[in-house]
Formats: C-alpha cells, sequence, structure tokens
C-alpha cells in the first residue's frame, strides 16, 4: 500500500437480511441458500456479526454488475465530501479517528511543567508553536529572511554548490541525496543519489498539453508571483517566470514515472570520483562541507541522464536566477508553519486548485499531524499503549502465517511456472518477516531541540535532525529493526530489500480488522491487505528482488516471460478504466498494486477456505461466508473523491482509484464468479480466456 520507502469489503446478497421489500438476486439466493441447508443439518451455532455494514448497500445494483456500488452504494449517493477533503474512505475514516487519539494523548502529555528536554515537553512545546496563530501572525516573513539571506550571499557556483547540499537537508534542490540500503548488497547502506528539484506534484505537470494542465500551470504562475509578493519580495511576475522555466528544464530531463518503476534501471553504482566526473560542473568540496555524509566513496545514481542535465543547467542558468529558483522553494517549504497570509495562500494553490478543496483542515489537526510526521514514535509509544489490544498482535500473527501458507500452496500448484523458479519463490516466501503494530525498540529524539514560539525553526530542526539520523546509517550495520511508519498510521508498506511486511497498529481495526467479526470479513479485508503487501514481494518490481533483499534475477527467462504476459495483460485491462471523461487509469503505473491487489484478495480467499471446519459455510445477514469475503474487500475501498484529485492522483498515485480496485480485481477472479453466480450477460463478467492469474 505504500510506495518506495524514504523516500501499499452483506456483499450485495439482495435478498437476504429478512426485508421482504428487497430485491433479490439469484446468485446469492443460490449460495446462500445451499449453504444455509447445510447449517440446518449441522449443530445449532452462536450468532456471529458478519463486520460488513449493510446499511450502506445500493440494493437497486447486483454485485454481479457493480461489486463496488453494490456494497458501498448507499454511502457513496448519501455521503458528502467535508469541504477541508479531497477525498473520503475507510482509510480517512479510521485515520479522523487516529488523529483524535493523538490530540488527547498530547494534550495529556503536555499538562504540567514537563522537564526540559523530555518528550512531553517537544510534544507540548511543539503543538504550542502550531496553535500559537497570533504568534505566527507577529513574526511575519522575519523568518525567511535569514534564508533569504543565505541565498542572496552566493556569488558564484562554489557557493552555489555548497548552498545545494544545505537546499537538500532543509529544503528542495535539483536532486536529493540520501542514505539507503545497497540494493545488490543489502546488508550494506550506501549514499544515493535521485532526481528531485520540482514543487507540482509530478513531471507530466509541466509537459502535458491539454487544456486542464495548461490551466494549472497558468494558476502557478500566478500562486508563484503572490507568494514571493507575500514574503516581501519585488518583482513577483519575473520570479514565477524563472522559476517555472527552471523546473520545467527539470522535468523535461527527469525520467517518466512509469520508466522509474524498475530497480534495475535505477541501480546505477559508481564510484565518487565518478560521480563528480559525471557533475564536474559542481564543487565537491564546498558541497561535501555540508552534507553531513563525511566520506563518500560510492554512490548509486538514480537518474545518470539527469544529473548530466544538472551539471549542465549549473552553468546555463545564471545565479541570480538559481537565487529565484532557491527562494521559492524556501518559501512554498515553509509556507505552511507561516503567518495567514501565506498559509491561505498556500493551501489556495496546493490544496484548492490541485485537489479541489475549499476549506482548510481545523488547525489543531494540522498541528497534530505535524508532530506525528516530526515526533511520530514519542506519540506511537503511547498511542500503542492506549489504543493496540496485544490479543489483535496475536490474531493478525496467525492471519500472516495462513496467508504465507496459502501463499506457498498458489506458488506450487502454479501451471505457468517451472520448479527451479519456483523453489526461489518459496524460499522468498519463507524468508518475508513480519512487523506487525509497532517497533521493538523506539527512536531517540533526546539531541532534537524544540521551542514553544519558534515554529519554523522547531521544523527546521527536526528536518535537519532526521537528515543527520539518515546519514549517519553510513557505515554502520543495517537496522533491521527500524520502520518507516508510525504505529498511529493507517496504512502498510513492503520493504524489497528488507523483504519485510509491515502493519503499523491503525490499520488493525474494522473495517481492516475486527476482533468482534466472523473472520471472513477479516480474510476479505486484513487478509487481503497482507496478501497484498506480500503480493509486493512478487510484482513487476518486488519480484527482482531475492529472499534476502538482493537485486538479482532468480528467474528463468522463460518463467519471466510467463510472468511478463500475465502482466501485461493486467497493463491492458486497467488501461480500459476510466475515471472521467477524457482520463482513464494508467495500467502501467499502477500494475504493482493492482498485481498486489489480485494476488492478495486471491491468497487471502485461499487461506479462508483452510480455516473452515468441514467446508462449512455459514451464511450471516443473509451473506455465506464466500460472498463476505468478497463485500469485506469491496467495503474497504469505499471512497468518494473530488474531480480535481482523481485527476491529480492519476498522474501520482501509483495505487488505482478505489472502485477499480474492488472491481478490477474480483472481475479477474473465477471464485468470485462461483460465489454470486456470475453469468456471462452480467456486467462484471469476464471471458475466462481474458481473466488474469498471476500468483
Amino acid at each position: 500500500m505504500k510506495k518506495l520507502i524514504l523516500s501499499a469489503v452483506c456483499a450485495a446478497v439482495l435478498s437476504a437480511c429478512g426485508n421482504a421489500d428487497q430485491a433479490s438476486t439469484p446468485a446469492a439466493e443460490t449460495e446462500a441458500a445451499k449453504a444455509t441447508q447445510a447449517q440446518q443439518k449441522a449443530a445449532p451455532t452462536q450468532a456471529l456479526v458478519s463486520g460488513i455494514d449493510v446499511n450502506n448497500f445500493d440494493r437497486s445494483v447486483r454485485p454481479q454488475d457493480d461489486l463496488f456500488r453494490a456494497i458501498n452504494g448507499k454511502w457513496l449517493k448519501e455521503f458528502e465530501l467535508p469541504a477541508d477533503k479531497s477525498n473520503f474512505g475507510s482509510f480517512t475514516k479510521l485515520a479522523e479517528k487516529a488523529r483524535v487519539d493523538v490530540r488527547a494523548i498530547i494534550q495529556e502529555a503536555s499538562q504540567g511543567n514537563a522537564p526540559a528536554g523530555s518528550d512531553a515537553q517537544k510534544v507540548g512545546d511543539l503543538y504550542q508553536s502550531f496553535m500559537n496563530q497570533e504568534r505566527l501572525n507577529e513574526l511575519g516573513v522575519a523568518p525567511l529572511q535569514p534564508e533569504f539571506a543565505k541565498i542572496d550571499a552566493m556569488q558564484n557556483t562554489s557557493d552555489l554548490s555548497e548552498y545545494i547540499a544545505y537546499a537538500q537537508l532543509v529544503s528542495t534542490a535539483p536532486f536529493s541525496t540520501f542514505v539507503w540500503i545497497d540494493d545488490k548488497q543489502p546488508d550494506t547502506y550506501i549514499t544515493q543519489m535521485r532526481q528531485s528539484g520540482l514543487a507540482l506534484p509530478s513531471r507530466e505537470s509541466y509537459l502535458k498539453d491539454d487544456e486542464k494542465s495548461k490551466e494549472i500551470r497558468a494558476k502557478y504562475l500566478i500562486h508563484i508571483a503572490k507568494m514571493a509578493d507575500l514574503s516581501g519580495l519585488s518583482d513577483g511576475d519575473k520570479m514565477a517566470e524563472t522559476v517555472m522555466r527552471i523546473e520545467t528544464q527539470l522535468a523535461t530531463k527527469q525520467w517518466a514515472k512509469e520508466r522509474l518503476r524498475d530497480p534495475v534501471a535505477r541501480y546505477n553504482k559508481k564510484t565518487f570520483d565518478e560521480v563528480k566526473t559525471l557533475v564536474s560542473n559542481l564543487d565537491w568540496d564546498r558541497w561535501l562541507k555540508v552534507s553531513m555524509l563525511g566520506e563518500v566513496e560510492s554512490v548509486i545514481v538514480g537518474q545518470p541522464d539527469f544529473l548530466e542535465a544538472v551539471n549542465q543547467m549549473l552553468v546555463d542558468v545564471p545565479l541570480e536566477d538559481w537565487k529565484a529558483y532557491f527562494k521559492w522553494h524556501a518559501i512554498t517549504n515553509a509556507a505552511p508553519y507561516m503567518n495567514d497570509a501565506l498559509d491561505q495562500e498556500n493551501f489556495n494553490f496546493f490544496r484548492g486548485v490541485l485537489s479541489g478543496v475549499s476549506e482548510q483542515e481545523p488547525r489543531w489537526k494540522r498541528a497534530v499531524s505535524t508532530i506525528n510526521g516530526s515526533l511520530g514514535e514519542v506519540i506511537g509509544r503511547l498511542y500503542v499503549a492506549k489504543h493496540f489490544k496485544p490479543e489483535a498482535k496475536a490474531e493478525m500473527t496467525k492471519l500472516v502465517e495462513n496467508l504465507r501458507d496459502a501463499y506457498g500452496e498458489g506458488i506450487r500448484g502454479l501451471d505457468w511456472m517451472g520448479e527451479e523458479t519456483k523453489k526461489q519463490a518459496l524460499d522468498k516466501l519463507a524468508k518475508f518477516t513480519p512487523k506487525i503494530g509497532y517497533p521493538e525498540k523506539w527512536r531517540d529524539y533526546s539531541t532534537l531541540e524544540i521551542s514553544a514560539d519558534d515554529l519554523v525553526g522547531n521544523i527546521k530542526r527536526v528536518t535537519l535532525s532526521e537528515r543527520k539520523r539518515n546519514r549517519d546509517k553510513l557505515g554502520q550495520p543495517i537496522d533491521r529493526g527500524e520502520w518507516f511508519m508510525t504505529p498511529q498510521t493507517v496504512n502498510a508498506y513492503y520493504n524489497p530489500v528488507m523483504n519485510e511486511i509491515v502493519f503499523p497498529a491503525a490499520i488493525l481495526q474494522p473495517p481492516f480488522f475486527n476482533l468482534e467479526a466472523d473472520v471472513a470479513v477479516n480474510y476479505g479485508a486484513i487478509g487481503a491487505v497482507i496478501g497484498h503487501e506480500m503480493g509486493h514481494g512478487f510484482d513487476d518490481s518486488g519480484s527482482q528482488y531475492d529472499g534476502d533483499g538482493k537485486l538479482t534475477n532468480w528467474w528463468t527467462d522463460n518463467d519471466r516471460k510467463e510472468f511478463e504476459a500475465r502482466a501485461d495483460k493486467l497493463v491492458e485491462q486497467y488501461n480500459g478504466f476510466k475515471v472521467l471523461g477524457d482520463v482513464a487509469v494508467n495500467g502501467e503505473f499502477t500494475q504493482g498494486e493492482n498485481i498486489g491487489d489480485l494476488s492478495g484478495l486471491t491468497i487471502a480467499y485461499k487461506a479462508y477456505q483452510a480455516t473452515k471446519k468441514n467446508g462449512e459455510d455459514i451464511v450471516i445477514d443473509g451473506l455465506t461466508g464466500n460472498q463476505r469475503v468478497f463485500a469485506g474487500w469491496a467495503q474497504v475501498w469505499a471512497r468518494k473523491y473530488r474531480d480535481e484529485e482523481l485527476r491529480r492522483r492519476i498522474e501520482t498515485d501509483p495505487h488505482s482509484p478505489s472502485e477499480f480496485r474492488a472491481n478490477g480485481t474480483v472481475s479477474n477472479m473465477p471464485e468470485f464468479y462461483e460465489a454470486f453466480d456470475v453469468k456471462p450477460e452480467d456486467k462484471m463478467y469476464i471471458k475466462p480466456e481474458d481473466r488474469v492469474k498471476i500468483w
């Protein structure tokens, strides 16, 4: 459910539930009736909760025609997006609950006189510095002046080189530098460099020629000029033109997002001397002075031709233009933590124009999000103690192992994969490391200084502290206990170089994980999430890493061709899904997540079958267990979007919109056809030969 680290639900049995005025679905009646007859022959069972919210059903829609709307349609029709949201769904609902929980933790932690330097002092003072809008208005643009002075002090390319290193630590630069695991030597940290430097969501934002993209670029120019004026800078229009020219030049040379999915193409290991030659116009001695890296021996360069382009820009772009570019990024990065005028104008463009939102979130919510991002594991430790049940972790551990067993069974049964490749796939599966709930060792924030009256300074110190923590890894053993999400995050991820699947505490709640409900919904929801993250280990990108996290080809040539043919077929399917009138899903860009969804739900369904005692299928809320698995899946993808947000996501989000995650996945599964007796005349029907099965 998460992109590359560091930088991954009564199914509409419209007849059941005992209401005489409900429409019926013959498919649902057939399977439910069979299961009910079997139950009547068995001993009485305790009443169970389905875990499906039947109040959200649109009973005018058959699951055979549109599972997503059959399960969520009433909610989709009746729910109004809040003015401060670009989208809202099951993930959002849990995230909002988590923010309320975290706010209570913050308020409790910040009561009384906490000792200076304590975690409680830092949490309380960071919250206070964000909430004190009066103080921020008094300061005005003063927090930006030291940054402007540093930029204005540049006199030559050597000065610019040093500033680029500084900007990589606190702001935005034309390329990024960080320490991460060496993909081909996953027991070693190494310096990495990647393309960067843009403020709009993607390179396509600068390059697409459709009317909507042109409109956004025109509004971006107006926004830059206005922000410059609000920051006390003269000639904002000229600054806007300069920034757009530099960012467009960078975008032109950046790799497309589809190409970035290839880890082999991104792996270009060079000695530091070779990097110096590649970017010969940068004064690397000056750069090293502030980079926090110490000695650099080797570097993995993500996009060498992009760095070559930056090298030429260092001499072609006048220094005064670079100054305008860096001032803009200093402004736009600081704006959410500044006075009302800058904060609101920043919102108007990045949330209003780009995502269609008309109203800012309450300030306390933004404060909580800032603290989650700055002191996340301080909050996480307290969140887990209050809101995470040990039995949830125990049950989740069982589910993971059940999914692992089912995945193994699935791999062994593949008819398109040879024994040699199967052996390697099973080895990788056996080596998956699950992390559930929270880290065993919490992060240390003891050196971080937080002040109650210096929000911009706090954010800068937090950023520098994190950059130093990252760079200090160089030369150290791999920290396999490190987490890249906080426990209060409603999400999950797979990390290929550690071959780990990670499930934070906050996602282990209904509708994803329900200790009080029948297991079917858990397999369709959190079970499919587990399978999804495992699936990333075997998607188009993750499948290029072995069980030890090494980027290496463990496939026979024929098996790889067979895999890619199936993946290409899935790409073609998703390319056909229309989001808006002129916008379609990008099947190539989203293929990793689509493979994760398909393999995840397939394996979760298989694991659920293994849990049934003697194959019994209890009917709850008129749904058989098999149907509840698919209902549980569709339920978690309930989501509404604003049109602007959908357009933005198509360009930037490797996940397909929720409707197609729900329907696109099940339409490829024979098990769905069996559960709902889907016929050729039904809208969800795909001919057997056109369905995709990978894992």
